[in-house]
């Protein structure tokens, strides 16, 4: 969505207009009108403004604002308010992920490529060199008591 359709967007929704209407005035999908729209209950006019940056959040911070969520002590909308989160989206993604797997779901896990493994040729290379230096030593040690 461009930065016009979320200003009109923005216009649309302070002059009481739903989420369809919005949705078929300016041509754009449904799901990012919503989600548009949830971000300007949250912050208002505030929500235009785009974050430099994506912040991250300890496990027992999401702990925290999954468990207050699941008892029922406030809303996605309210909780995200209250924290300054971007969107109650992430509250639910939260939420989810807690319902699906637990809390282990809710600790930082390492993105991208996983890591190289050991250089296990080098390692060979240096059990190699030391078998090779091994039978060296037990041939010169052999040499030397045959020897004249």
């Amino acid at each position: 969505m461009s930065e016009r359709q979320r200003e009109a967007a923005f216009a649309l929704f302070e002059a009481g207009y739903g989420e369809k209407a919005v949705s078929a005035r300016l041509g754009v999908s449904a799901t990012a009108v919503r989600r548009l729209r949830d971000r300007w209950r949250l912050r208002g006019a505030g929500a235009l403004v785009m974050n430099p940056g994506k912040r991250s959040f300890t496990f027992e911070f999401k702990l925290e604002v999954v468990r207050r969520f699941v008892a029922g002590e406030a809303s996605a909308i309210e909780l995200a308010r209250e924290h300054d989160l971007s969107s109650p989206k992430l509250v639910e993604g939260w939420v989810r992920a807690y319902r699906r797997d637990g809390e282990e779901a809710l600790r930082s896990k390492r993105k991208g490529r996983p890591a190289k493994p050991a250089d296990t040729s080098r390692l060979s290379e240096l059990e190699r060199l030391r078998q090779e230096n091994l039978e060296l030593s037990a041939k010169v040690a052999y040499l030397e008591n045959c020897g004249p």
